[in-house]
Protein backbone atom coordinates (compact mmCIF):
# COMPACT_ATOMS: atom_id res chain seq x y z
CA UNK A 1 0.00 0.00 0.00
CA UNK A 2 1.41 3.64 -1.00
CA UNK A 3 1.49 6.50 1.46
CA UNK A 4 -1.24 8.08 0.01
CA UNK A 5 -3.50 5.27 0.03
CA UNK A 6 -2.89 4.82 3.49
CA UNK A 7 -3.24 8.36 4.58
CA UNK A 8 -6.52 8.12 2.55
CA UNK A 9 -7.65 5.25 4.76
CA UNK A 10 -6.96 7.14 7.57
CA UNK A 11 -8.78 10.11 6.53
CA UNK A 12 -11.57 7.40 5.92
CA UNK A 13 -11.66 6.19 9.43
CA UNK A 14 -11.40 9.75 10.98
CA UNK A 15 -14.44 10.80 9.18
CA UNK A 16 -17.42 10.27 11.26
CA UNK A 17 -20.26 8.42 10.24
CA UNK A 18 -23.16 10.41 8.87
CA UNK A 19 -25.82 7.83 10.45
CA UNK A 20 -24.31 7.47 13.71
CA UNK A 21 -27.21 9.37 15.48
CA UNK A 22 -29.43 7.45 14.59
CA UNK A 23 -27.68 4.09 14.69
CA UNK A 24 -27.34 5.44 18.32
CA UNK A 25 -30.99 6.13 18.66
CA UNK A 26 -31.53 2.40 17.57
CA UNK A 27 -28.91 0.77 19.86
CA UNK A 28 -30.18 2.37 22.77
CA UNK A 29 -34.14 1.99 22.32
CA UNK A 30 -32.73 -1.49 21.87
CA UNK A 31 -30.46 -1.01 25.24
CA UNK A 32 -33.81 0.29 27.07
CA UNK A 33 -35.88 -2.31 26.53
CA UNK A 34 -33.68 -4.90 27.57
CA UNK A 35 -32.54 -3.42 31.10
CA UNK A 36 -35.92 -2.20 31.38
CA UNK A 37 -36.71 -5.98 31.77
CA UNK A 38 -34.51 -6.25 35.00
CA UNK A 39 -36.48 -4.01 36.69
CA UNK A 40 -40.13 -4.07 35.43
CA UNK A 41 -41.01 -7.38 36.79
CA UNK A 42 -40.51 -6.45 40.25
CA UNK A 43 -44.12 -5.25 40.81
CA UNK A 44 -45.52 -7.89 39.01
CA UNK A 45 -44.13 -10.53 41.86
CA UNK A 46 -47.33 -10.99 43.27
CA UNK A 47 -49.29 -11.03 39.80
CA UNK A 48 -47.74 -13.74 38.39
CA UNK A 49 -47.30 -15.91 42.29
CA UNK A 50 -51.37 -15.06 41.77
CA UNK A 51 -51.79 -15.76 37.76
CA UNK A 52 -49.67 -19.13 37.78
CA UNK A 53 -50.93 -21.09 41.55
CA UNK A 54 -46.78 -20.97 42.36
CA UNK A 55 -44.45 -20.16 45.50
CA UNK A 56 -42.61 -16.99 45.75
CA UNK A 57 -38.92 -18.88 45.44
CA UNK A 58 -40.25 -20.35 42.22
CA UNK A 59 -41.26 -16.45 40.78
CA UNK A 60 -38.30 -14.81 42.43
CA UNK A 61 -36.24 -17.02 39.89
CA UNK A 62 -38.38 -15.49 36.73
CA UNK A 63 -36.70 -12.33 38.48
CA UNK A 64 -32.99 -13.39 39.46
CA UNK A 65 -32.96 -15.73 36.60
CA UNK A 66 -32.89 -12.72 34.01
CA UNK A 67 -30.27 -10.85 35.60
CA UNK A 68 -28.20 -14.21 35.93
CA UNK A 69 -28.21 -15.39 32.76
CA UNK A 70 -27.57 -11.18 31.55
CA UNK A 71 -24.32 -10.97 33.41
CA UNK A 72 -22.82 -14.99 31.95
CA UNK A 73 -23.07 -13.65 28.47
CA UNK A 74 -21.70 -9.81 28.09
CA UNK A 75 -17.90 -10.75 28.02
CA UNK A 76 -18.70 -12.88 25.44
CA UNK A 77 -21.40 -11.65 23.63
CA UNK A 78 -19.00 -8.18 23.51
CA UNK A 79 -16.17 -10.47 22.11
CA UNK A 80 -18.43 -11.88 19.78
CA UNK A 81 -19.73 -8.52 18.21
CA UNK A 82 -15.66 -7.47 17.88
CA UNK A 83 -14.68 -10.52 15.58
CA UNK A 84 -18.07 -10.83 13.63
CA UNK A 85 -19.67 -7.18 13.57
CA UNK A 86 -22.11 -5.64 15.92
CA UNK A 87 -25.09 -5.69 13.44
CA UNK A 88 -24.85 -10.03 13.29
CA UNK A 89 -25.05 -9.98 17.22
CA UNK A 90 -27.41 -7.23 17.68
CA UNK A 91 -29.61 -9.47 14.62
CA UNK A 92 -29.31 -12.52 16.19
CA UNK A 93 -30.29 -11.34 19.98
CA UNK A 94 -32.77 -9.23 19.04
CA UNK A 95 -34.53 -12.32 17.07
CA UNK A 96 -34.01 -14.43 20.61
CA UNK A 97 -35.30 -11.65 22.67
CA UNK A 98 -38.38 -10.68 20.99
CA UNK A 99 -39.19 -15.11 20.96
CA UNK A 100 -38.17 -15.69 24.41
CA UNK A 101 -40.59 -12.13 25.36
CA UNK A 102 -43.73 -14.09 23.59
CA UNK A 103 -42.55 -17.50 25.32
CA UNK A 104 -42.83 -16.15 29.01
CA UNK A 105 -45.45 -14.04 28.12
CA UNK A 106 -47.67 -17.37 26.88
CA UNK A 107 -46.42 -19.22 29.67
CA UNK A 108 -48.78 -22.06 31.11
CA UNK A 109 -46.96 -22.91 33.89
CA UNK A 110 -43.91 -21.55 36.05
CA UNK A 111 -41.36 -23.72 35.16
CA UNK A 112 -41.72 -22.88 30.97
CA UNK A 113 -41.70 -18.57 32.31
CA UNK A 114 -38.15 -19.48 34.22
CA UNK A 115 -36.66 -20.80 30.74
CA UNK A 116 -38.02 -18.36 28.90
CA UNK A 117 -36.65 -15.90 31.00
CA UNK A 118 -33.20 -17.55 31.00
CA UNK A 119 -32.85 -17.21 27.76
CA UNK A 120 -34.26 -13.76 27.44
CA UNK A 121 -31.05 -12.90 29.56
CA UNK A 122 -28.74 -14.97 27.63
CA UNK A 123 -29.76 -12.63 24.70
CA UNK A 124 -30.08 -9.68 26.36
CA UNK A 125 -26.54 -10.07 27.32
CA UNK A 126 -25.68 -10.98 23.44
CA UNK A 127 -27.65 -7.02 22.71
CA UNK A 128 -26.06 -5.07 25.11
CA UNK A 129 -21.94 -4.88 25.10
CA UNK A 130 -23.01 -3.78 21.36
CA UNK A 131 -24.02 -0.63 22.79
CA UNK A 132 -20.61 0.40 24.07
CA UNK A 133 -19.08 -1.08 21.09
CA UNK A 134 -20.62 0.87 18.68
CA UNK A 135 -19.98 4.20 20.31
CA UNK A 136 -16.56 3.50 21.17
CA UNK A 137 -16.35 3.17 17.03
CA UNK A 138 -18.51 5.43 15.71
CA UNK A 139 -17.99 8.60 18.33
CA UNK A 140 -14.78 10.90 18.77
CA UNK A 141 -13.53 13.11 20.89
CA UNK A 142 -16.72 15.23 22.70
CA UNK A 143 -19.25 13.46 20.82
CA UNK A 144 -18.46 10.54 22.27
CA UNK A 145 -18.87 12.05 25.87
CA UNK A 146 -22.05 12.79 24.50
CA UNK A 147 -23.03 9.40 23.53
CA UNK A 148 -22.08 7.95 26.59
CA UNK A 149 -24.57 10.86 28.20
CA UNK A 150 -27.01 9.49 26.31
CA UNK A 151 -26.24 6.21 27.56
CA UNK A 152 -25.91 6.44 30.81
CA UNK A 153 -29.44 8.30 30.51
CA UNK A 154 -30.53 5.20 29.18
CA UNK A 155 -29.29 3.07 31.79
CA UNK A 156 -30.42 5.18 34.81
CA UNK A 157 -33.89 5.32 33.19
CA UNK A 158 -34.24 2.04 32.65
CA UNK A 159 -33.75 0.98 35.86
CA UNK A 160 -36.02 3.58 37.15
CA UNK A 161 -38.83 3.78 34.99
CA UNK A 162 -39.59 -0.03 34.93
CA UNK A 163 -41.38 -0.21 37.81
CA UNK A 164 -43.84 2.33 36.51
CA UNK A 165 -44.49 0.76 33.56
CA UNK A 166 -44.80 -2.81 35.40
CA UNK A 167 -47.50 -1.00 37.58
CA UNK A 168 -49.39 0.57 34.89
CA UNK A 169 -49.60 -2.60 32.23
CA UNK A 170 -51.29 -4.31 35.50
CA UNK A 171 -53.33 -1.64 36.25
CA UNK A 172 -54.53 -2.16 32.55
CA UNK A 173 -54.85 -5.16 31.71
CA UNK A 174 -55.56 -6.94 35.39
CA UNK A 175 -53.94 -8.60 38.27
CA UNK A 176 -54.40 -12.18 36.72
CA UNK A 177 -53.20 -11.26 33.35
CA UNK A 178 -51.51 -8.14 33.25
CA UNK A 179 -48.01 -9.51 34.27
CA UNK A 180 -48.08 -11.15 30.71
CA UNK A 181 -47.88 -8.11 28.71
CA UNK A 182 -45.13 -6.71 30.64
CA UNK A 183 -43.35 -9.49 28.47
CA UNK A 184 -46.03 -9.33 25.13
CA UNK A 185 -44.98 -5.67 24.61
CA UNK A 186 -41.62 -6.99 24.05
CA UNK A 187 -42.47 -8.53 20.66
CA UNK A 188 -44.17 -5.95 18.54
CA UNK A 189 -41.30 -3.34 19.73
CA UNK A 190 -38.89 -6.21 19.01
CA UNK A 191 -39.88 -6.92 15.38
CA UNK A 192 -39.95 -2.69 14.33
CA UNK A 193 -36.27 -2.80 15.80
CA UNK A 194 -35.13 -5.67 13.80
CA UNK A 195 -35.93 -4.00 10.28
CA UNK A 196 -34.16 -1.05 11.75
CA UNK A 197 -31.06 -2.84 12.62
CA UNK A 198 -31.15 -4.53 9.68
CA UNK A 199 -31.02 -0.98 7.64
CA UNK A 200 -28.85 1.42 10.07
CA UNK A 201 -26.53 -0.60 12.07
CA UNK A 202 -23.10 -0.63 9.95
CA UNK A 203 -21.12 -4.09 9.88
CA UNK A 204 -17.51 -3.88 11.01
CA UNK A 205 -15.66 -0.74 10.62
CA UNK A 206 -11.81 0.15 9.45
CA UNK A 207 -11.30 1.34 13.11
CA UNK A 208 -12.32 -2.07 14.20
CA UNK A 209 -9.28 -3.79 12.71
CA UNK A 210 -8.63 -6.69 10.69
CA UNK A 211 -11.66 -9.39 11.29
CA UNK A 212 -10.31 -12.26 13.96
CA UNK A 213 -13.53 -14.95 14.31
CA UNK A 214 -11.12 -16.80 16.48
CA UNK A 215 -13.04 -17.55 19.50
CA UNK A 216 -11.19 -18.31 23.47
CA UNK A 217 -14.07 -21.28 24.61
CA UNK A 218 -12.08 -22.49 27.45
CA UNK A 219 -11.51 -18.68 28.61
CA UNK A 220 -15.63 -18.26 27.93
CA UNK A 221 -16.48 -21.49 29.86
CA UNK A 222 -14.44 -20.36 33.09
CA UNK A 223 -15.43 -17.28 33.07
CA UNK A 224 -18.93 -18.63 32.69
CA UNK A 225 -18.43 -20.43 36.06
CA UNK A 226 -16.53 -17.81 37.85
CA UNK A 227 -19.86 -15.56 37.03
CA UNK A 228 -22.34 -18.53 37.76
CA UNK A 229 -20.61 -19.55 41.11
CA UNK A 230 -20.98 -16.10 42.28
CA UNK A 231 -24.31 -15.04 41.10
CA UNK A 232 -25.94 -18.40 41.68
CA UNK A 233 -25.37 -18.30 45.39
CA UNK A 234 -27.01 -14.70 45.73
CA UNK A 235 -30.37 -15.39 43.50
CA UNK A 236 -30.58 -18.60 45.49
CA UNK A 237 -30.33 -16.74 48.98
CA UNK A 238 -32.89 -14.34 47.80
CA UNK A 239 -35.33 -17.36 47.54
CA UNK A 240 -34.03 -18.74 50.62
CA UNK A 241 -31.61 -21.24 50.08
CA UNK A 242 -28.49 -21.15 51.89
CA UNK A 243 -26.72 -24.04 50.70
CA UNK A 244 -25.72 -22.69 47.32
CA UNK A 245 -23.62 -20.52 49.35
CA UNK A 246 -20.89 -23.16 49.36
CA UNK A 247 -20.42 -22.30 45.67
CA UNK A 248 -18.59 -18.71 46.73
CA UNK A 249 -15.23 -20.56 47.84
CA UNK A 250 -14.85 -21.68 44.12
CA UNK A 251 -15.21 -18.12 42.79
CA UNK A 252 -11.56 -17.19 43.64
CA UNK A 253 -10.20 -20.70 42.47
CA UNK A 254 -12.06 -20.15 38.71
CA UNK A 255 -11.04 -16.46 38.72
CA UNK A 256 -7.63 -17.32 39.06
CA UNK A 257 -7.81 -20.09 36.34
CA UNK A 258 -9.61 -17.69 33.86
CA UNK A 259 -6.29 -14.89 34.67
CA UNK A 260 -4.04 -17.45 34.05
CA UNK A 261 -5.65 -19.06 30.55
CA UNK A 262 -5.82 -15.39 29.52
CA UNK A 263 -2.26 -15.12 30.24
CA UNK A 264 -1.23 -18.12 28.45
CA UNK A 265 -3.64 -17.28 25.19
CA UNK A 266 -2.14 -13.91 24.92
CA UNK A 267 1.78 -15.48 25.68
CA UNK A 268 0.82 -17.98 22.34
CA UNK A 269 -0.62 -15.30 20.37
CA UNK A 270 -4.60 -16.40 20.54
CA UNK A 271 -7.41 -14.12 20.57
CA UNK A 272 -8.27 -14.07 24.40
CA UNK A 273 -11.52 -13.54 25.55
CA UNK A 274 -10.64 -10.36 27.40
CA UNK A 275 -6.84 -8.55 27.41
CA UNK A 276 -5.96 -8.42 30.80
CA UNK A 277 -3.65 -5.98 29.69
CA UNK A 278 -6.18 -3.46 29.86
CA UNK A 279 -6.48 -3.99 33.30
CA UNK A 280 -2.69 -3.15 34.19
CA UNK A 281 -1.85 -0.38 31.10
CA UNK A 282 -5.24 1.25 30.24
CA UNK A 283 -5.92 4.68 32.76
CA UNK A 284 -8.96 4.59 34.28
CA UNK A 285 -10.40 1.30 32.86
CA UNK A 286 -9.99 -0.58 35.87
CA UNK A 287 -10.53 1.47 38.58
CA UNK A 288 -13.88 2.51 36.38
CA UNK A 289 -15.14 -1.37 36.52
CA UNK A 290 -14.82 -0.90 40.55
CA UNK A 291 -16.29 2.15 40.47
CA UNK A 292 -19.48 0.70 38.20
CA UNK A 293 -19.49 -2.00 40.53
CA UNK A 294 -19.52 -0.93 43.68
CA UNK A 295 -21.97 2.10 42.63
CA UNK A 296 -24.69 -0.87 41.45
CA UNK A 297 -23.67 -2.87 44.42
CA UNK A 298 -25.28 0.02 46.73
CA UNK A 299 -27.93 1.80 43.76
CA UNK A 300 -29.69 -0.90 42.40
CA UNK A 301 -31.43 -2.54 45.51
CA UNK A 302 -32.94 1.06 46.49
CA UNK A 303 -35.84 0.64 43.91
CA UNK A 304 -36.49 -3.09 45.09
CA UNK A 305 -36.65 -2.64 48.70
CA UNK A 306 -38.75 1.22 48.43
CA UNK A 307 -40.85 -1.03 46.11
CA UNK A 308 -41.62 -3.91 48.72
CA UNK A 309 -41.82 -1.04 51.21
CA UNK A 310 -44.38 0.92 49.63
CA UNK A 311 -46.49 -2.16 48.51
CA UNK A 312 -46.11 -4.67 51.49
CA UNK A 313 -45.11 -2.21 54.12
CA UNK A 314 -47.73 0.83 53.68
CA UNK A 315 -50.13 -1.00 51.53
CA UNK A 316 -49.67 1.32 47.71
CA UNK A 317 -50.45 -0.32 44.77
CA UNK A 318 -48.18 -1.93 41.94
CA UNK A 319 -49.02 1.69 40.14
CA UNK A 320 -48.83 3.90 42.81
CA UNK A 321 -45.50 2.46 44.26
CA UNK A 322 -43.79 3.01 40.59
CA UNK A 323 -45.16 6.58 40.38
CA UNK A 324 -43.83 7.45 43.33
CA UNK A 325 -40.39 6.50 42.28
CA UNK A 326 -41.07 8.97 39.20
CA UNK A 327 -38.84 11.78 40.34
CA UNK A 328 -35.59 9.69 40.49
CA UNK A 329 -35.91 8.56 36.80
CA UNK A 330 -36.84 12.60 36.28
CA UNK A 331 -33.52 13.45 38.25
CA UNK A 332 -32.06 11.02 35.90
CA UNK A 333 -33.30 11.89 32.72
CA UNK A 334 -31.63 15.98 33.47
CA UNK A 335 -28.28 14.73 34.75
CA UNK A 336 -27.22 11.73 32.26
CA UNK A 337 -27.05 13.99 29.34
CA UNK A 338 -25.52 17.15 30.65
CA UNK A 339 -23.28 14.82 32.79
CA UNK A 340 -21.76 13.59 29.20
CA UNK A 341 -21.02 16.80 28.05
CA UNK A 342 -19.06 17.85 30.75
CA UNK A 343 -17.42 14.89 31.50
CA UNK A 344 -14.64 15.81 28.89
CA UNK A 345 -13.87 19.14 30.94
CA UNK A 346 -14.25 17.83 34.42
CA UNK A 347 -13.03 14.17 34.35
CA UNK A 348 -13.10 12.15 37.26
CA UNK A 349 -14.03 14.60 39.74
CA UNK A 350 -17.84 14.67 38.16
CA UNK A 351 -18.26 10.92 39.42
CA UNK A 352 -16.89 11.98 42.85
CA UNK A 353 -19.19 14.85 43.08
CA UNK A 354 -21.85 12.96 41.82
CA UNK A 355 -21.80 10.13 43.89
CA UNK A 356 -21.98 12.61 46.90
CA UNK A 357 -24.98 14.26 45.57
CA UNK A 358 -26.89 10.97 45.17
CA UNK A 359 -25.78 9.43 48.35
CA UNK A 360 -26.99 13.12 49.92
CA UNK A 361 -30.31 11.87 48.18
CA UNK A 362 -30.57 8.39 49.67
CA UNK A 363 -29.96 9.96 53.19
CA UNK A 364 -32.88 12.33 53.06
CA UNK A 365 -34.94 9.65 51.67
CA UNK A 366 -34.07 7.22 55.09
CA UNK A 367 -34.21 10.70 57.23
CA UNK A 368 -37.96 11.75 55.48
CA UNK A 369 -39.71 8.13 55.57
CA UNK A 370 -40.71 8.41 59.20
CA UNK A 371 -42.67 11.61 58.85
CA UNK A 372 -43.89 10.28 54.97
CA UNK A 373 -45.50 6.89 55.81
CA UNK A 374 -47.92 8.80 58.27
CA UNK A 375 -48.53 12.08 56.22
CA UNK A 376 -51.38 12.00 53.26
CA UNK A 377 -48.76 14.12 51.11
CA UNK A 378 -46.50 11.02 50.75
CA UNK A 379 -45.40 11.84 47.40
CA UNK A 380 -44.28 15.23 48.00
CA UNK A 381 -41.84 14.30 50.98
CA UNK A 382 -40.37 11.67 48.98
CA UNK A 383 -40.19 13.29 45.40
CA UNK A 384 -37.54 16.37 46.74
CA UNK A 385 -35.19 13.92 47.96
CA UNK A 386 -35.67 11.03 45.24
CA UNK A 387 -35.01 14.07 42.80
CA UNK A 388 -31.67 15.00 44.27
CA UNK A 389 -30.82 11.00 44.24
CA UNK A 390 -31.85 10.72 40.63
CA UNK A 391 -29.74 14.12 39.62
CA UNK A 392 -26.70 12.49 41.69
CA UNK A 393 -27.28 8.82 40.13
CA UNK A 394 -28.17 10.30 36.29
CA UNK A 395 -24.53 11.66 36.69
CA UNK A 396 -22.65 8.73 37.68
CA UNK A 397 -23.23 6.11 35.13
CA UNK A 398 -22.35 7.81 31.89
CA UNK A 399 -19.00 9.91 32.80
CA UNK A 400 -17.76 6.42 34.46
CA UNK A 401 -18.10 4.77 31.36
CA UNK A 402 -16.84 7.18 29.17
CA UNK A 403 -13.30 7.78 31.65
CA UNK A 404 -13.32 3.98 31.34
CA UNK A 405 -13.81 3.05 27.86
CA UNK A 406 -11.72 5.79 26.82
CA UNK A 407 -8.20 4.67 26.02
CA UNK A 408 -9.41 1.56 24.64
CA UNK A 409 -8.80 0.74 21.51
CA UNK A 410 -12.07 0.63 19.53
CA UNK A 411 -11.43 -3.20 18.18
CA UNK A 412 -11.88 -4.35 21.87
CA UNK A 413 -14.54 -2.46 22.63
CA UNK A 414 -17.45 -4.99 22.91
CA UNK A 415 -15.35 -7.58 25.32
CA UNK A 416 -13.96 -4.40 27.56
CA UNK A 417 -17.23 -2.82 27.48
CA UNK A 418 -19.21 -5.93 28.53
CA UNK A 419 -16.91 -6.82 30.95
CA UNK A 420 -17.54 -3.34 32.60
CA UNK A 421 -21.35 -4.03 32.31
CA UNK A 422 -20.96 -7.74 33.84
CA UNK A 423 -19.13 -5.28 36.58
CA UNK A 424 -22.28 -3.39 36.82
CA UNK A 425 -24.60 -6.71 36.59
CA UNK A 426 -23.01 -8.62 39.34
CA UNK A 427 -22.68 -5.57 41.61
CA UNK A 428 -26.66 -5.41 40.76
CA UNK A 429 -27.53 -8.73 41.96
CA UNK A 430 -25.76 -8.50 44.82
CA UNK A 431 -26.50 -4.77 45.68
CA UNK A 432 -30.23 -6.46 45.58
CA UNK A 433 -29.98 -9.75 47.58
CA UNK A 434 -28.53 -7.52 50.29
CA UNK A 435 -30.49 -4.47 50.12
CA UNK A 436 -33.78 -7.24 50.71
CA UNK A 437 -31.68 -9.38 53.58
CA UNK A 438 -31.36 -6.31 55.40
CA UNK A 439 -34.89 -5.24 54.89
CA UNK A 440 -36.54 -8.70 55.79
CA UNK A 441 -34.28 -8.98 58.68
CA UNK A 442 -35.14 -5.96 59.91
CA UNK A 443 -38.32 -6.49 59.23
CA UNK A 444 -38.55 -9.45 61.17
CA UNK A 445 -36.58 -8.01 64.19
CA UNK A 446 -38.74 -4.90 64.89
CA UNK A 447 -41.93 -6.00 62.81
CA UNK A 448 -41.74 -2.21 61.35
CA UNK A 449 -41.44 -1.38 58.05
CA UNK A 450 -40.39 2.19 57.90
CA UNK A 451 -37.81 0.75 60.26
CA UNK A 452 -36.66 -1.83 58.23
CA UNK A 453 -36.44 0.61 55.17
CA UNK A 454 -33.81 2.67 56.80
CA UNK A 455 -31.78 0.41 57.64
CA UNK A 456 -31.76 -1.05 54.13
CA UNK A 457 -30.94 2.66 53.02
CA UNK A 458 -28.08 2.43 55.74
CA UNK A 459 -26.28 -0.72 53.72
CA UNK A 460 -26.82 1.10 50.53
CA UNK A 461 -25.47 4.28 52.09
CA UNK A 462 -22.07 1.86 52.90
CA UNK A 463 -21.81 0.64 49.73
CA UNK A 464 -22.15 3.75 47.95
CA UNK A 465 -19.68 5.31 50.07
CA UNK A 466 -17.11 2.61 49.27
CA UNK A 467 -18.09 3.94 45.30
CA UNK A 468 -17.07 7.25 46.23
CA UNK A 469 -13.84 6.11 47.85
CA UNK A 470 -12.77 4.25 44.40
CA UNK A 471 -13.66 7.29 42.69
CA UNK A 472 -12.35 9.63 45.04
CA UNK A 473 -8.73 7.44 44.73
CA UNK A 474 -8.74 6.89 41.17
CA UNK A 475 -9.30 11.11 40.90
CA UNK A 476 -6.21 11.68 42.71
CA UNK A 477 -3.83 8.77 41.76
CA UNK A 478 -4.42 8.07 38.11
CA UNK A 479 -4.11 11.16 35.20
CA UNK A 480 -7.16 12.09 33.87
CA UNK A 481 -7.40 9.20 30.68
CA UNK A 482 -9.98 11.87 28.32
CA UNK A 483 -8.36 12.17 24.92
CA UNK A 484 -9.07 15.35 22.62
CA UNK A 485 -9.94 13.02 19.88
CA UNK A 486 -11.47 9.86 20.72
CA UNK A 487 -8.68 7.65 18.75
CA UNK A 488 -6.22 5.58 20.04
Amino acid sequence: MTQETEQRAEREEERPDPDRWRVLGVTLTVGFMVLLDVTIVNVAIPSMREGLGTGAGAIQWVVSGYALALGLMLVTGGRLGDAHGRRRMMLIGLAGFVLSSAAAGLAPSVVVLVAARLVQGLSAGLLTPQSSGLIQSLFRGPERGVAFGLFGLTVSVSSAIGPVLGGALIAAFGEDRGWRWIFLVNVPIGAVLLVAIARLVPGRQPSDGPPDSRLDLVGAVLLGLAVLTLLYPVVALESGQRLPLALLVLVPVLGLAFVRWERHVVRSHGAPLLDLGLLRGTPGYASGILVGSLYFTGFTGVFLVLSVYLQDGIGRSPLVAGLLLTPFAVGSAVASPLAGRLVSRVGRRLTVASLAVMMLGVLAVALVVPAAERSPHLWLLLSVPLLVAGLGGGAVVSPNITLSLDQVPTRMGGAAGGALQMGQRIGAAIGAAVLMTAYQVAVSATDDPGTALRWALGVSLVLLGSALCAAVWSWRHEPETLTASGTH
